[in-house]
């Protein structure tokens, strides 16, 4: 998806910057200015950070884990659509653990967008979505409007307390974690460009027909793709066929082929599933994560190339041993197992150890040698159906912005927060490709050429002349001598 702002992106909001209070259960949702009108940023001096780390968590709005948190653009009610007009709907507190998927394609977006009215939240349905749209699954109602006891979430909630929350952090498109996953890796997921159309006219949207999701899948997957015209098409080009992607001409290219490029070591670490490295798992391989989370099976030169197994390293564990042997690459995403990832509606497992999951891999980069060195950004990779009462600044041709989704970020040179807040809550507008925008610009790497050229950069969280800050370690309930011991096995008296 090459340079979408010269698509013609339209504004559905005025692009005129409004101050604004954070405010638990704010009636208007904020408005954000269109990044193709906003100043680049440029940092200043030489960047000290040689090593990102990209915790990659699972479907979750930023109103879900942080509506009532101070200084962010949360809330604690929202609009209900009925056939009278909308009605407000008070946000219940609940638990982390929820029972039940709601569908979060495309066609589940539109429907609670509304044309910008973020109405819709209970219309969209309870389970998954179909390759032709919604199915015939029943009315979510309200259930999405929730938002998680922040006692539940301490881990999240004590990094935000110290370090970086961003309250304007938007998903690429409005769809699910396919696509979000390929956006992470770069920025986009057009198909079909060319030297004299690198934009191209068809992308990748919503989740194949059958996992796994890339190389590794059955024959007979599908994908859905949505035109530049705004039509959908349900018989594309699945995944590493012969025609997708389309190398060796690079029109789908990742940050993977500018960090081998520049000799930047990298490593993606996944759950692992069937097609996995011999002997890297546990018996229970064959987790749903690994099987549609593993970005880089889609990728048909790192799937079947020497890099898989070694750079595309299984289990997701493996970053802990990589940290305690000096062996962390200069850029690095972690992908969790479904147990720790956050997804609703993992009915097996009865309970989300993701926050215990996320604290574990921070303290272990930030008890290590490595902290002085490193960002630690956290984020969440889709709305999962949840309630959010941003409106996403803009709508471009293939399905995004996408509602807003929480980020954390920590670092020895992450801007402090006030005395009062403690944390420092960004409001600058970001979206997937600010996080490539940034890898890119700290080292030197050249833009990939998606939305990473109209993405304003995450680099205004950093300050590179301040004193470096000292890290503290995150309390949480669980270590990652736990999760070593339990990668790929049931997890707290889970059943086999």
């Amino acid at each position: 998806m090459r340079a979408r702002s010269h698509l013609g992106v339209v504004a559905i909001l005025s692009i005129t910057a409004l101050a604004m209070s954070g405010c638990a259960g704010a009636s208007h949702p904020p408005l954000f200015a269109n990044p193709a009108l906003l100043g680049k940023h440029h940092t200043t001096g030489s960047s000290p950070i040689q090593h990102i780390v990209i915790i990659v968590q699972e479907n979750r709005s930023f109103d879900n884990l942080f509506a009532t948190f101070p200084g962010a653009r949360g809330a604690t009610t929202g609009q209900w659509k009925t056939k009278s007009g909308d009605k407000t709907q008070t946000l219940s507190a609940g638990d982390l653990y929820l029972p039940d998927d709601i569908t979060h394609c495309n066609a589940a977006f539109k429907i609670a967008y509304d044309g910008g009215k973020m109405d819709g939240f209970n219309q969209e349905r309870i389970g998954v979505c179909a390759l032709r749209g919604l199915g015939n699954n029943k009315l979510a109602g309200a259930y999405p409007y929730q938002y998680v006891n922040p006692s539940l979430i301490a881990p999240y909630w004590d990094i935000a307390k110290q370090w970086v929350l961003a309250d304007a952090m938007f998903q690429t498109q409005g769809s699910g974690s396919f696509t979000a996953h390929q956006d992470l890796i770069r920025g986009g997921t057009a198909i079909d460009g060319t030297a004299s159309d690198p934009n191209g006219t068809q992308s990748l949207i919503d989740n194949p027909s059958q996992m796994p999701w890339g190389c590794d899948s059955p024959p007979g997957s599908k994908t859905k793709l949505i035109t530049i015209a705004g039509k959908y098409l349900t018989n594309g080009p699945f995944p590493c066929s012969n025609k997708f992607p389309s190398y060796p001409s690079g029109d789908y290219e990742t940050l993977r082929d500018l960090l081998d490029g520049a000799g930047i070591s990298w490593k993606y670490y996944s759950p692992c599933f069937v097609g996995s490295p011999k002997g890297c798992c546990h018996k229970a391989c064959g987790g749903e994560s690994g099987a549609v989370l593993n970005a880089f099976d889609v990728i048909y030169p790192v799937r079947y190339g020497s890099e898989w197994g070694t750079n595309v390293s299984m289990p997701e564990t493996n970053i802990f041993n990589d940290v305690t042997n000096g062996a962390l690459p200069g850029v690095s995403w972690v992908i969790p197992e479904d147990k720790n990832s956050d997804h609703p509606g993992h009915q097996a497992h009865r309970i989300d150890a993701g926050p215990q999951w996320v604290a574990s891999v921070v303290n272990a980069v930030g008890e290590s040698t490595y902290w002085d060195s490193t960002a630690i950004i956290v984020v969440w990779d889709d709305w999962g159906g949840l309630y959010d009462n941003a409106v996403p600044p803009f709508q471009d041709k293939y399905g995004g912005l996408g509602f807003r989704v929480p980020m954390l970020v920590l670092s020895p040179y992450a801007r402090p927060g006030s005395t009062v807040q403690g944390g420092y809550v960004s409001h600058t507008q970001y979206e997937f490709g600010s996080i490539l925008k940034y890898i890119e610009q700290n080292f030197g790497l050249g833009s990939l050429g998606t939305t990473d050229e109209r993405a304003t950069s995450i680099g205004d969280i950093f300050n590179y002349e301040q004193s470096p800050r000292q890290f503290q370690p995150i309390p949480s309930k669980l270590d990652a001598k736990y999760f070593q011991a339990h990668s790929g096995k049931p997890q707290h008296g889970d059943p086999e």
